[in-house]
């Protein structure tokens, strides 16, 4: 028995969890080519401005900035480009219902390496906060923080 993470990290969506409340969570695979998962590995990617379509039965990831990898020459593709999303059908079907919906989303929120080291993606779907909603989490973050800082220091003595 190991305490060895399940997955490596790539990219993680930070202001995701700041702007949106993420009702549920879907692991999906993405289709790449072997120059983009070559520049996986050195981290080259940016998954702050992107977001999930349903378009034709099929889910599509747009908006991710994967880097071209530095020695891939002519084989290395647009990095902006749109990239499908491998999902069940049963879980494409669920949640192009739940799109249809007003206010929800379809967010990434952290890219990986699994323990295959296949790369997978992190989707939350979600609802968007108001301003009043973030400012209560800031403070609510902040207290709890002061609290922490105050059982640190009670524990010192």
């Amino acid at each position: 028995m190991s305490n060895k993470p399940t997955h490596k990290a790539i990219a993680r969506n930070k202001s995701a969890r700041h702007a949106y409340f993420i009702d549920e969570t879907f692991e999906a695979g993405l289709v790449l080519t072997g120059t983009e998962v070559r520049s996986l590995r050195e981290r080259n990617c940016n998954i702050a401005d992107s977001f999930c379509l349903i378009r034709g039965g099929e889910a599509w990831l747009m908006g991710v900035h994967i880097r071209p990898y530095s020695h891939g020459g002519v084989w290395n593709v647009d990095p902006d480009r749109r990239r499908k999303l491998l999902l069940h059908r049963r879980q494409i079907d669920y949640l192009d219902g739940k799109l249809r919906t007003k206010g929800l989303a379809l967010v990434p929120l952290e890219l990986y390496f699994d323990e295959h080291n296949r790369v997978k993606l992190t989707i939350g779907l979600a609802r968007g906060k108001k301003l009043y909603d973030k400012r209560a989490d800031m403070a609510k973050r902040d207290s709890d923080r002061e609290i922490q800082r105050a059982l640190k220091e009670r524990s010192r003595y």
